[in-house]
């Protein structure tokens, strides 16, 4: 009872428990890094923190920022005028922070460096070609130009930059960043949109193609922050702006070459910070602790949904079992969603719900498991033999009595068949959520991606492939005890 008195009293003085600030980074090794600084200035301020690594892009973090489930992450000048406010008039700190304080989301000064866009070729190729400037790729309409998807829908971007070069250029297409920067080593990519911090400018030997007609804005790295963090969090605001014009370009790319080179994230930001005197905490993940926090993440997605997705398609399928054209719609909406790409529901969710994170990831995973569940379910009912539904009826069992203890037993083999697959099919599809925030094995294998990181790939992909195994032999365990042997679909011939 005392106990209680002194909570009752605590929270009436308002001495709440401390809340955790949360900062992201997107799907790149430099605001991973620029994150990773972030945290651990903050954690050594004495604030509670948590990284959240790569999400997919732009549009996610900033409507997570929004949003509240993010209070902070690195962000470009350029990208905050153009891409999110959409105005190209904002050309410097003062009018950007003026454009974003009514939104609620305040910004640092400059970190001392720009990481702007530009396009980049193999030097040898570049030679060969006699291309120095983007002009000079007028000369080269059959040039393969491959570019991030981001690139390709910004108006900073593709679109713009065609127009303002008056580029005619066929062969053009969409590619992950990485795998571009791949393909131009492999002679497979004539040219690549890129950053001019990349470790891979120097790393591969790449030539900058001069904007000689100035199209490219300025991209200053900053952090953009929710105002209230202000109240809720000073210290944290504080220990952010303790970064501001610490970074030059040099510097930034000299990280970004140890980040992609396969040293953890932490560590490299770890000793940069010791090296500029700048006191902060670092407490990296270890590799157990990251399977263990991504390992409950990856449950939580698969078992929430999975859970919901039998509440509803299980008793959807015993109507639509007992509606045949009300059932052939149900069993037609459901497969309309089965064939939308995992990403592109993923992104249409975020603005439906206004959300990013577990919930939309979690709907996402509900929907897809609608279909194997209900097709079962109905498959399964709609295939007890005659005699055995007439041998109820003539037992005198009422409709409640013969759908539990005669139709849902017999189809029961079906069901669960449903629900396996539904199940397996959500391990792997989960790994998707990491692109938005949702955390999960697909975290690792992100960031394995964009650090050319075969070990962190392999941390997110082998569990994954080892949960989704260890599913399907616990429902073959279910299916054994729950389903009588003669019902059990391996027996029937």
């Amino acid at each position: 009872m005392k106990g209680f008195l002194l909570i009752v009293v605590l929270a009436a003085a308002g001495c709440s428990p401390r809340t955790t600030v949360t900062v992201a980074s997107k799907q790149d090794a430099e605001t991973t890094l620029l994150a990773e600084m972030a945290a651990q200035l903050i954690r050594g301020a004495g604030a509670p923190v948590e990284h959240k690594q790569g999400w997919g892009g732009t549009p996610a973090v900033w409507q997570a920022l929004q949003t509240g489930a993010v209070d902070a992450y690195p962000e470009y000048t350029g990208t905050i005028a153009l891409q999110i406010l959409h105005d190209a008039s904002l050309k410097d700190e003062a009018a950007l922070r003026a454009a974003l304080a009514p939104l609620g989301v305040g910004l640092t000064r400059t970190l001392g460096f720009a990481n702007n866009y530009a396009l980049g070729m193999r030097n040898d190729r570049a030679v060969e070609m006699g291309v120095r400037t983007i002009s000079d790729l007028r000369n080269h309409t059959t040039a393969r130009l491959r570019f991030s998807s981001e690139f390709m829908g910004r108006a900073d971007g593709w679109p713009g930059l065609k127009r303002h070069y008056d580029l005619s250029h066929a062969d053009v297409a969409g590619m992950d960043h990485q795998l571009a920067y791949r393909g131009l080593s492999a002679g497979d990519v004539d040219v690549t949109d890129l950053y001019t911090t990349d470790a891979e400018i120097k790393t591969l030997n790449l030539a900058v193609l001069a904007d000689d007609r100035s199209f490219f804005p300025s991209y200053q790295a900053v952090y953009v922050y929710r105002l209230d963090l202000e109240r809720r969090a000073p210290e944290a605001v504080a220990a952010l702006r303790r970064l501001e014009g610490k970074l030059d370009e040099t510097a930034m790319i000299g990280l970004n070459v140890r980040a992609k080179s396969r040293e953890d994230p932490a560590a490299v930001a770890a000793s940069f910070l010791a090296a500029q005197g700048l006191a902060a905490t670092s407490a990296a993940e270890t590799a157990v602790d990251r399977f263990t926090r991504q390992t409950r993440e990856h449950l939580l997605m698969v078992g929430a949904s999975l859970a919901a997705a039998i509440l509803v398609a299980v008793p959807l399928g015993v109507f639509a079992a007992r509606r045949p054209i009300l059932g052939q719609a149900a069993l037609g909406v459901a497969g309309v969603v089965q064939t939308v790409p995992s990403l592109a529901l993923l992104a249409l969710l975020i603005p439906l719900t206004g959300l990013t994170g577990i919930v939309p990831a979690l709907i996402a995973l509900f929907l897809y498991s609608l279909l194997p569940i209900l097709r079962n379910t109905v498959t399964g009912l709609r295939g007890i033999p005659p005699n055995l539904r007439e041998a109820a009826e003539g037992l005198g069992l009422p409709p409640t009595a013969r759908l539990w203890r005669v139709e849902l037993p017999l189809a029961s083999p079906s069901i669960l068949a449903g629900v396996r697959t539904a199940a397996v099919i959500s391990v792997g599809t989960a790994t998707l959520g990491a692109l938005i925030g949702a955390g999960g094995y697909g975290q690792s294998i992100t960031q394995g991606v964009q650090l050319n990181d075969t070990v962190r790939i392999l941390e997110g992909a082998i569990p994954a492939a080892l949960l989704a195994l260890a599913v399907d032999g616990l429902f073959a365990i279910f299916e054994r005890v729950l389903v009588p042997k003669g019902l059990r679909l391996e027996t029937v011939n």
